[in-house]
């Protein structure tokens, strides 16, 4: 086999998936939007992508020639932050416009408050054919409850290479009997007349199969979501599909799970940052949040973050063919065209990845272009931006109304006000605290100008020294290394006390009702 990938047989074999063919049945019947004016809108997020191993952000690698190549002809965003570091608070604030300690999606899979599910973006684009998919499992969390605003949610598990026969649409009022036949016979290997299931045996070896033969292509491991294999470039088709065949106008939100860990590039892109001189990192203090014991390995973080940055490249080949069709398809003369990430990833004093506490920028930091149909120039804003302005943003340009209970502002330069150069920017962790409790622990963190602020409350590893604070001059020091936090000085006094007027604000218990 070739060293560069032959499309043809991956192609052949994604072919003879029985989800693709079996996934139109199983779609919500489609309704004509098509007297419409409005434009229509593409949401794509790569999860787990911070601006800081982006080319596009100065990143020395050219981790992203595609996103690249995209900026020439979009609004390009330099100080943009996701609302929390992980999927679970990260999605909910770009699909609800409002902070953690608004929707509550605080926790790992924990789901927006019921109160506040209605507040999506599929339902204030109610003018719009809408449709969505995601590879992530707790990204889909949010999705199933906000099934009932989605014309099109396609089945997490049909763009699996392995989905259970997809029994969830073949076996609809036999659901239970059928997965328990499917866990007893595929999964636990039992026998059993009374619950054996045709062709079950014969379909575990074809999957098996399947990933042996794409084991070639992906050296390093086929990509998995909570361990189910998947094909990006599958995933891709599918979006194309939807793109050419759906009503218009339309909303479609993309939401794959690369370049989140397990970092798997197909094998064309394997190695290609191996030798060059930006594997070790900057040897930056260590965290009390930290998860290695004794001193930091800079080379072991740096091997895991070369990885990384090839998982971003393989990606980034597929969000070219994406970009490729919209402007063959002439779909970028007529579409809104969002691309930005859910959270980042950390490979920096001794913490990876983003399951922490901490809310340094390369796991809050997040890209975010916006392409205006038809755009032919680059615009870039270097004015500090939220997750939570994207809904409403895209309200204002396609001509809607935004509603009260959004808590983000209109990007510019479609605003028609002048840009708040001193407007505060919100980031908050508190996984460990309770959905519906005060937060507690919790991190806050505030941009203001060229500030940043970070109040850490509540955990352990503070022991008996009281709250911490991080303060941080992002012009001059955006590496984040020397904390200029000092309670004497006016600027630290000054924002200190807006910070915390603003979680005594929404420290508040809340009714999940």
């Amino acid at each position: 086999m070739s060293k560069s990938l032959n499309r043809r047989d991956l192609l052949k074999l994604m072919a003879v998936l029985p989800s693709v063919y079996l996934s139109r049945f199983f779609q919500k019947p489609s309704h004509s939007y098509l007297d419409s004016e409005l434009k229509n809108v593409i949401i794509i997020v790569f999860d787990a992508l911070s601006a800081t191993n982006i080319s596009l952000y100065g990143y020395q690698r050219e981790t992203m020639p595609n996103l690249a190549r995209m900026a020439e002809k979009a609004t390009v965003y330099h100080r943009h932050y996701a609302g929390g570091n992980f999927t679970t608070p990260g999605t909910a604030s770009l699909l609800t416009g409002t902070y953690p300690w608004t929707h509550r999606a605080m926790r790992l899979s924990s789901r927006i408050s019921r109160d506040r599910r209605r507040n999506n973006i599929f339902n204030v684009f109610d003018r719009h054919y809408r449709f969505a998919y995601t590879h992530n499992p707790i990204a889909d969390i949010h999705l199933q409850d906000f099934s009932d605003n989605i014309d099109r949610l396609k089945p997490q598990s049909e763009l699996f290479l392995k989905n259970n026969l997809a029994f969830d649409r073949l076996f609809p009022k036999d659901y239970d009997l059928a997965s328990v036949a499917w866990e007893r016979i595929v999964n636990k290997r039992e026998d059993g007349h009374s619950y054996s299931l045709l062709f079950s045996n014969l379909y575990e070896a074809y999957t098996r199969g399947i990933i042996k033969d794409l084991s070639e292509l992906f050296p390093v491991g086929v990509p998995k979501a909570s361990g189910n294999d998947f094909l990006l470039e599958q995933s891709v088709d599918w979006v194309i599909t939807q793109l050419d065949d759906v009503p218009r106008p339309f909303l479609g939100y993309f939401h794959v799970l690369p370049p989140h860990h397990p970092y798997s590039p197909r094998r064309d892109y394997v190695g290609r940052f191996r030798d060059d001189s930006v594997g070790y990192l900057i040897n930056k203090p260590k965290s009390i949040f930290s998860e290695i014991s004794g001193d930091v390995n800079l080379k072991y973080q740096g091997k895991e973050r070369q990885q990384y940055d090839e998982f971003i490249l393989y990606a980034d080949g597929e969000l070219g063919r994406i970009y490729d069709y919209l402007r063959e398809s002439k779909l970028v003369d007529n579409t809104w065209i969002v691309f930005t990430s859910d959270h980042g990833e950390m490979f920096e004093r001794g913490i990876f990845q983003h399951r922490t506490p901490v809310l340094y920028e390369p796991v809050i930091r997040v890209p975010l272009l916006i392409m205006e149909p038809g755009q032919q120039e680059r615009r870039d804003i270097h004015t500090t931006t939220s997750a939570v302005d994207v809904l409403p943003t895209l309200l204002k340009v396609t001509g809607q109304e935004i509603p009260d209970w959004t808590e983000g502002v209109v990007l510019p330069p479609f605003s028609e006000t002048t840009p708040l150069e001193d407007r505060n920017v919100y980031a908050l962790d508190a996984t460990a605290s309770p959905e519906d409790g005060t937060l507690n622990p919790a991190t806050v963190m505030m941009v203001k100008g060229k500030y940043k602020l970070t109040y850490y409350y509540g955990y352990e590893q503070l022991e008996n020294s009281g709250p911490l604070f991080e303060l941080y001059d992002l012009e001059s020091d955006p590496e984040e290394m020397s904390n200029l936090f000092d309670s004497s000085s006016e600027i630290s006094q000054d924002l200190q006390r807006e910070l915390l007027d603003k979680y005594k604000q929404v420290n508040k218990p809340h009714l999940n009702s």
